[in-house]
C-alpha cells in the first residue's frame, strides 16, 4: 500500500492531466480551430464570425461555449453584443506550435499545406527585417486582405488595408511599376492567394506572405493597430 503523500501526488498528477485534455478535447473540433485561427487576428462578435467561418450563429455559440469553457477565449458584451477574442497571447503560440507539429509529422497535413501555393512560388515566407526596410524605403507596398475589424485589431505597419473581396475593383490604387506583398490570416488562409491571383492576372508582380499577423507577432516584430491613413501608393 502507498504511503498517504504519495497517493496524494498521484491524483494530483492524474487530475493535472485531466486539465490538460480539457484543452484537447476543446481544440478537438475543426470548427473550433477554424473559430480560433479567426480570432487570433482580432476580437469579432458571434454574428461576423458565423459570416467570416461560414456556419451558423448557434453553431458558433456552441462552440464559442467549448472554448470559453476550456479557458481558451474570452468574451465581452458591449450593448446587444458580445465580443469574443483569445484569452491570451498563450493561446496564439498553442495554436502555432500545433501547426507547426501537423506540418511536421503529418504527411497529409503536409500535402494539403502545399496546395495553398498550387506548386508556385506565390506563398513564401520572408526576411521580416527586410520586409520593414523595403516597406520603409517605398520599394515595395504591403497590403492587407483580410477584412477591415481584423486589420483595425492589428496590422504591419505601414500596411494597406485593401479586404480581398474588394481587390479587383480596387486596382487602380496600386501602381503597377511596385512588387505587392499580400498577407491574411496565416499560412492557411486563402484571402492573399485569391488577392494575388487577381493582381498576377492584371500585370502586377505580387506575391503572397506566408505569415500572418499572429505569427509576425510572435517574432516580435511590430504591430500597429486603427484606421489607415490613405495616402498616395
Amino acid at each position: 500500500m502507498k504511503p498517504k503523500d504519495q497517493t496524494e501526488k498521484d491524483n494530483a498528477k492524474d487530475t493535472a492531466y485531466e486539465q490538460l485534455a480539457r484543452i484537447g478535447k476543446a481544440m478537438a473540433g475543426p470548427g473550433r480551430l477554424k473559430i480560433l485561427d479567426i480570432l487570433r487576428n482580432g476580437p469579432r462578435t458571434v454574428e461576423s464570425l458565423a459570416e467570416e467561418a461560414e456556419m451558423g450563429v448557434a453553431n458558433v455559440s456552441r462552440h464559442l461555449q467549448v472554448l470559453r469553457g476550456a479557458g481558451m477565449v474570452d468574451s465581452e458584451k458591449k450593448g446587444l453584443y458580445v465580443t469574443y477574442r483569445v484569452a491570451d497571447a498563450h493561446v496564439c503560440e498553442f495554436f502555432s506550435a500545433m501547426c507547426r507539429l501537423a506540418e511536421a509529422r503529418l504527411a497529409e497535413f503536409e500535402k494539403i499545406v502545399s496546395r495553398f501555393a498550387d506548386g508556385s512560388e506565390a506563398m513564401e515566407s520572408v526576411d521580416r527585417e527586410a520586409l520593414v526596410n523595403r516597406l520603409e524605403k517605398g520599394e515595395i507596398i504591403v497590403i492587407d486582405v483580410r477584412p477591415e475589424p481584423e486589420y483595425r485589431a492589428g496590422h504591419i505597419p505601414g500596411a494597406v488595408s485593401i479586404p480581398a473581396e474588394e481587390m479587383a475593383s480596387r486596382l487602380a490604387e496600386l501602381p503597377q511599376e511596385k512588387e505587392i506583398v499580400a498577407y491574411c490570416r496565416g499560412p492557411y488562409c486563402l484571402l492573399a492567394s485569391r488577392a494575388v491571383e487577381v493582381l498576377r492576372e492584371n500585370g502586377y508582380a505580387a506575391r503572397r506572405m506566408r505569415e500572418g499577423i499572429p505569427e509576425w507577432r510572435a517574432f516580435g516584430m511590430p504591430v500597429a493597430s486603427g484606421e489607415h491613413q490613405h495616402e498616395t501608393l
